[in-house]
């Protein structure tokens, strides 16, 4: 049974008009830290058509009755790096029914900061930093006096909100819709047209000890480009280069890539050129991590999916998709970050091709009082995802990680992923899905998940390792018949 949906083509359009909205909207510097934003920092208007625009002066009355829409810039004082947390104070409350267009950024930008900061306003204040001032001091949920550097890396990142929805309560579960996403322009010059994104083969992925040749272990960066006015629907490899050591502005070596938003140059790194002659990667733009706040700790990693959404790294979250999530905390929290322009399932290298996109949502508050037995919503605690063609589960090596794994869950579920897990989980949200939305025996969902499910493997890198599940809803075409 599919929930409500409404025609958004005419959102397809109008690709004119949003970048030329990119150029134009302000983006404001200063510091950020965990609670430090204290008062709105978004002005609102009422959402007379869906395509973004450019947003009245702050303090301008909304009509009563209309759904309004948000405009979210990216800077240090809207994002929050690599973490969740209930005790950030939300940039906005939102009502159920309103639209926002969020601008994310890429946590890599540093990886060639010639073509994927120079130039900006917002990108450039997120990683401002010299040995006098850090504008963005915590990246990662650990220590502040971490050896190599305020928050450890416990969490990379770059996460625009948290954009609070009025009336949300525990239990209830939180629609979003994502309308659209279209590539943020590169600011210089020199590369106009272009947008940048950066792929590293890194310590945290699949392949890092098991090289079959050359110099081990390794990271290579590999940047890629494309075309900002969405003429292309590919990417191409510029060049790749070994990565490291690097000193931080702090004076602090990184022997490997242990914390977000270091800057290098890689022209000191002799980057090859010619790499990948002649691929074309496929586009799937999407965001890698998106979701609600976790009541189970005052903040956490970002990196570990589970529950609420994060960091599920499933390419298929992307235009088109309406995600379901259940509500934790008063509010709901929501925050996304971590934009994809292109990754294949299990992203075994790391990362995916890492590169900043602004994002057109729309967000539906159900109330657990109005969900009624046996439909899509009922008895959903864990994030869904559907698509015009299909449903999607997410099986994750532990589900409640913050619970599952005690006390020192944040550091244990980096040591006890599991394909097996991941996949057990899956198949045990599916096999409830067909029963309880499908009305279906145990017996009966068995025979269709092996004969009509789909499994495959997410991701292998987030911590929580990801099987996911999906199943056509035309397999359901002759049950009205």
């Amino acid at each position: 049974m599919s929930t409500r949906r409404e025609d958004n083509s005419h959102l397809n359009s109008a690709d004119e008009s949003r970048r030329d909205f990119l150029k134009t909207a302000t983006l404001v510097g200063g510091a950020a830290a965990l609670g430090s934003i204290a008062s709105p920092l978004i002005s609102r208007a009422e959402a007379q058509e869906l395509t973004p625009r450019q947003m009245p002066l702050p303090g301008m009355a909304t009509m009563p009755g209309k759904a309004n829409h948000w405009y979210v810039p990216a800077s240090d004082k809207t994002v929050h790096w690599g973490y969740f947390s209930k005790k950030l104070t939300p940039l906005i409350e939102i009502d159920s029914g309103d639209y926002a267009t969020i601008e994310c950024l890429t946590h890599q930008a540093g990886d060639d900061p010639e073509r994927m900061i120079k130039g900006d306003p917002g990108t450039e204040s997120v990683y401002y930093w010299t040995k006098d001032k850090k504008n963005v001091d915590r990246r990662g949920a650990g220590p502040m006096d971490a050896p190599n550097g305020a928050g450890a890396g416990y969490g990379v990142h770059i996460m625009t909100g948290p954009i609070a929805i009025r009336g949300a309560k525990e239990g209830d579960i939180l629609e979003v819709r994502v309308l659209d996403m279209y590539p943020r322009p590169c600011a210089n010059p020199q590369y106009k047209g272009k947008t940048f994104g950066t792929n590293i083969a890194a310590w945290w992925g699949y392949q890092y000890n098991d090289w079959v040749g050359g110099e081990k272990p390794r990271e290579i960066v590999t940047i890629y480009e494309l075309e900002s006015d969405g003429s292309h629907d590919w990417a191409t490899a510029v060049h790749s280069y070994r990565w490291g050591p690097v000193t931080d502005p702090n004076g602090v070596e990184h022997k490997v890539y242990d914390y977000p938003g270091l800057v290098v140059d890689p022209q000191k790194w002799n980057p090859k050129t010619g790499v990948l002659k002649g691929v074309r990667v496929p586009l799937r733009p999407h965001f890698g991590c998106l979701g609600l706040t976790q009541k189970e700790a005052d903040i956490v990693n970002s990196i570990p999916p589970d529950y609420i959404g994060g960091n599920v790294d499933d390419w298929r979250f992307g235009k088109g998709a309406t995600l379901f999530y259940p509500v934790s905390i008063d509010g709901a929290f929501f925050s996304v970050g971590d934009t994809h322009a292109a990754m294949g399932d299990g992203e075994v290298s790391g990362t995916a091709i890492e590169s900043s996109w602004t994002g057109v949502f729309q967000f539906i508050l159900h109330k657990q009082s109005d969900i009624a037995a046996g439909t899509l919503l009922s008895r959903l605690n864990w994030p869904l995802l559907e698509t015009k063609e299909e449903w999607v589960v997410h099986g994750f090596s532990y589900p409640h990680y913050l619970t599952d794994l005690g006390s020192n869950a944040q550091s244990e579920i980096f040591k006890k992923s599991s394909v097996d897990n991941a996949m057990r989980d899956a198949f045990r949200k599916m096999r409830e899905f067909l029963m309880n939305t499908q009305n279906l025996s145990e017996d009966e969902a068995i025979s269709l998940m092996s004969v009509g499910v789909d499994f495959g493997v997410t991701q292998v890198v987030d911590g929580n390792w990801g099987v996911h599940a999906s199943i056509r809803k035309s397999i359901f075409a002759g049950v009205n018949a």
